[in-house]
């Protein structure tokens, strides 16, 4: 085991304060009611416990988003993949994609990519709790920390915003932003949605929160009643599972991406290009990135850190029930681990739906753990590492911890935790 390693399964430090927690909450939303609302309704949501890296993964990490961003945009690439796309992915209107979620298994070869997000959650109220520890081991302080500025982290989201807007309007003003999910107020992280719109309207931009049913297009451009009289939305922040916008409550929102008229981000082509997960099997492939030109150093690297990857077919399925034990399977248009698999774990009737179609089958890469107290026994719980990234550099990391086959925010002791960086040591 390396030092990083080490800690995480030996030192059960807790650093997480409350007091600073509901202060930063406070703060950014304006209203002490978000921090009560998150400590009565999430309590499982931040864990108390930071979790340790090394220098080197880091590093691999780092190299990893910049590498797989840079194959993405590979003409090669994006002709096999948007060869299965939904016809609205092939509309380019520049935009890159807010809030990338690249998401890694720890393991002793380093990390393990496990999937891609576009429109990947959690990001504000990490940010925002990753300030409320306090240093880890204070005699350490500038040995051990964070590898991002979290006090500059709102800038970096603005200008990420900011810089999707430009890449389809240029140098018009971006005024106002629309923040969309379906039912937006019942969702699992419905207060992050919060501190968006209070941190666009900080930075003089007005914002709303809400359900795509209340947007309307009229007279080629998108509107909501909310925003100032006149003013139709610019943006919108993009936080739908329908990933192609086909469902009936979004036509609005479908029709003003679709001519342009709204900057979506992230948008039905940026699920195309990186999130399917169809993709992890041209990503998995030495064959096809050395044909797309991919450089030698980026083709080495995604061979170590992206498994093998492979379609689930009537063909091959025999085969990988017999090797079902070595296999993690998840539905190609899937999102927060939704009928996802251990193959350890599935019952026949399972498999028989898996083998419908419409499914992956990924090499099992089993998480690393981290242990935590938990009412003062010490646990360990399983974790996962999400770099959330714009344009393939990493903004925030953020780690998650949980019990299970897949991260829940409902394990005692779990829920994000900050990621300290170790300094490279042998």
């Amino acid at each position: 085991m390396n030092l990083a390693e080490s800690l995480n399964l030996e030192c059960a430090c807790t650093t997480l304060r409350p007091e600073l927690l509901a202060n930063e909450f406070t703060a950014l939303s304006g209203s002490a009611e978000l921090a009560r609302q998150l400590a009565s309704e999430r309590p499982n949501l931040f864990s108390a416990t930071p979790v340790f890296v090394s220098g080197e993964d880091f590093a691999t990490l780092a190299q990893s988003v910049a590498a797989l961003y840079r194959t993405t945009a590979l003409s090669g690439y994006r002709a096999a993949v948007l060869q299965y796309a939904p016809p609205i992915a092939l509309q380019d209107h520049g935009p890159a994609g807010a809030f990338m979620g690249y998401d890694f298994h720890l393991g002793s070869t380093g990390p393990r990519l496990i999937e891609i997000n576009t429109n990947a959650g959690g990001a504000f109220l990490h940010a925002a709790a990753a300030r409320a520890h306090s240093a880890c081991c204070e005699r350490m302080h500038g040995a051990l920390d964070v590898p991002v500025d979290l006090q500059h982290i709102d800038a970096a989201f603005i200008d990420m915003f900011r810089a999707e807007w430009r890449a389809q309007r240029g140098d018009a003003p971006l005024r106002t932003v629309a923040i969309v999910d379906d039912e937006p107020a019942q969702q699992f992280l419905s207060a992050e949605f919060e501190l968006a719109r209070a941190l666009l309207r900080a930075h003089g931009i007005e914002a709303v929160v809400c359900d795509p049913r209340e947007l309307r297009w009229h007279e080629g451009q998108l509107w909501h009643a909310d925003m100032p009289a006149g003013t139709a939305v610019d943006l919108v922040y993009n936080r739908l599972t329908d990933f192609d916008l086909s469902q009936p409550n979004h036509v609005a929102l479908r029709e003003s991406y679709a001519s342009g008229a709204a900057v979506v981000t992230p948008s039905p082509r940026a699920h195309a290009l990186h999130a399917d997960k169809r993709n992890l099997i041209a990503l998995s492939d030495d064959g096809l990135l050395a044909q797309w030109g991919v450089p030698d150093a980026d083709r080495r690297l995604l061979t170590q850190v992206v498994p093998k990857t492979r379609h689930v077919t009537a063909e091959n399925a025999d085969a990988l029930w017999t090797d079902r034990r070595h296999l993690f399977f998840k539905p190609a248009g899937g999102y927060g681990s939704k009928a996802a698999y251990r193959g350890d774990k599935l019952t026949r009737r399972v498999w028989a739906e898996i083998v419908e179609g419409g499914f992956v089958a990924q090499e099992l890469v089993m998480p690393s753990e981290r242990l935590v107290d938990v009412g003062g026994m010490p646990t360990r719980l399983k974790l996962d590492v999400r770099a959330y990234a714009y344009a393939g550099r990493i903004l925030l990391l953020a780690a998650r911890t949980y019990a299970g086959q897949t991260t829940n925010f409902r394990t005692p002791g779990g829920g994000f935790s900050p990621v300290i960086v170790l300094p490279s040591v042998s």
